[in-house]
């Protein structure tokens, strides 16, 4: 019998397995779908030859993350990083732009140039502690106090009705909400306004990279790392009980609460499997897919260089569309999250074609196909965007609980992204990886730090069960030369 088995092969269960492979237990990962991936899944949903990201898309995580950067990703990965981050386009034209150049950023936001410069320049300088702050200070003094102080100051006036105090133009708000409304909450609320600046001050330092090949190639990398250390991945193997697993020595989970309370119900004791099914889900996403007949015409030209577009709007209409969705509406004029891989990477698709990635927020459980909203909201910045539309695919939120079970009512997020559950999430306490059942660990994006490909569940709950059952030091994790 194995002495780790790992259920669900995301990028964090994944992580997790690296972690054990390379420590020289014996590994098993157990995947439901016919591939691995889980939100770093790739794949041609509309028409051969077009590679489609089927979740994420843009990983900022990817060059920053203490875990991909011990596992040397970048090294195994190739990534292209656009010099123009991200962008929020306008009426008229108009466009709020960041630049991995800070610098050329507040040049292009005019009078409200050096507040955004003031805002984000201590965030760029201690970007290492900001990072660090948000994926490793959980319940502990930050290791950089002076970073976390930084940050803290920002998200307390970004994150309250302090926000609209700091900047007088269109663009530079917008810019801003745009990155902070990724956190799939209303705004501004502190647990949006701290991931909008991470966010931010990562686009003006490492960059948004988006991995050649598609998003699969991440969680094809650390595949690998597994298979070369003796691991061994099973997929198409759902599993119904922790009981399948009685001979391992540790087992790892990476699903949703929900899921592993069904799992391990006859083990866990009521109160913390009542936290598991009091655990709060956020509100999910429609997502469509694209195939173009060219690239977006966006009626900024400067947009078109961008790798990532927030087509909401003024901050006011950004707001306005999260507050719709947190009351259980659908908005009329959606936040619209663009990502444009092919335009950066031919490998997407043929000459010619290229492919569009977009979602809206939705309520949870939604039905709804926003295809239309999509649409009309891209047109709206990019005239003659239907003209170019060959084909599309939709998931609604409702569909996506279907692709991934861990993606409750369509939230991707893991849950819902409040401080009081980034705290308690699933539990609260100093180790909330580890589950009151001796070897049992819960290692998902419902556990600290939270949402995002960054591996950091997996890292911290792995690094936990070699402590804990094993006694290993954490091992070696980058690439030999």
């Amino acid at each position: 019998m194995t002495d780790v088995a790992i259920v669900g092969a995301g990028p964090n269960g994944l992580a997790a397995g690296v972690v054990m492979a390379r420590a020289g237990l014996s590994v098993e990962v157990f995947e439901a779908e016919h591939a691995i991936g889980g939100g770093s899944r790739s794949m041609e949903l509309l028409e051969p030859d077009h590679r489609h990201d089927v979740c994420s898309a843009v990983h900022p995580m990817a060059l920053a993350s203490p875990f991909f950067r011990d596992f040397a990703l970048s090294d195994r990965v190739p990534f292209v990083v656009p010099a123009l981050s991200y962008a929020n386009p306008l009426d008229g034209g108009r466009a709020g732009l960041a630049y991995r150049d800070l610098g050329r950023t507040a040049m292009g936001l005019g009078k409200d140039g050096q507040s955004w410069r003031r805002l984000m320049r201590p965030l760029v300088q201690h970007i290492e502690g900001v990072v660090d702050t948000g994926l490793n200070s959980f319940l502990r003094v930050p290791r950089n106090p002076v970073a976390a102080a930084f940050l803290g100051r920002a998200t307390l006036e970004q994150g309250t009705p302090l926000w609209g105090l700091r900047f007088s133009t269109e663009e530079a708000a917008a810019l801003f909400t745009g990155v902070a409304a990724h956190a799939v909450s209303p705004l501004p609320t502190l647990a949006a306004a701290g991931a909008g600046l991470t966010l931010g001050a990562l686009a003006h330092t490492v960059g948004w990279p988006i991995p050649v090949g598609g998003s699969q190639a991440l969680v094809d990398a650390m595949a690998e790392d597994i298979r070369a250390h003796g691991g061994r991945i099973h997929t198409g193997r759902p599993i119904t009980s922790v009981s399948e697993f009685d001979g391992a020595r540790a087992v790892l989970l990476d699903v949703s609460p929900r899921v592993a309370a069904d799992l391990a119900r006859d083990r866990l004791p009521q109160r913390y499997l009542s936290a598991l099914e009091g655990f709060r889900y956020g509100d999910g996403a429609c997502k469509v897919d694209f195939i173009l007949s060219g690239p977006v015409p966006w009626a900024n030209e400067e947009v078109r260089s961008a790798g990532t577009v927030h087509a909401g709007g003024s901050r006011r209409e950004v707001a306005a569309s999260e507050a719709d969705v947190a009351s259980g509406r659908h908005p009329e004029k959606p936040y619209v999250l663009v990502s444009q891989p092919s335009v950066f990477d031919s490998t997407r698709a043929p000459h010619g074609r290229q492919i569009l990635w977009t979602y809206c927020h939705v309520p949870n459980g939604s039905t709804r196909d926003m295809t239309e909203a999509i649409v009309r909201q891209i047109e709206r910045f990019a005239p003659g965007f239907r003209d170019v539309v060959v084909r599309s695919h939709v998931m609604t939120a409702a569909d996506l609980e279907q692709y991934n079970a861990n993606y409750v009512g369509g939230d991707f997020s893991g849950g819902a992204v409040t401080i009081p559950q980034l705290l308690a999430r699933p539990s609260f306490g100093p180790n909330p990886w580890r589950m009151p059942v001796d070897g049992l660990y819960l290692c998902s994006a419902s556990t600290p730090p939270g949402p995002g490909v960054h591996g950091m569940g997996g890292y911290h709950a792995a690094r936990l069960a070699l402590k804990d059952v094993f006694g290993l030091p954490v091992p070696e994790l980058g690439m030999r030369r």
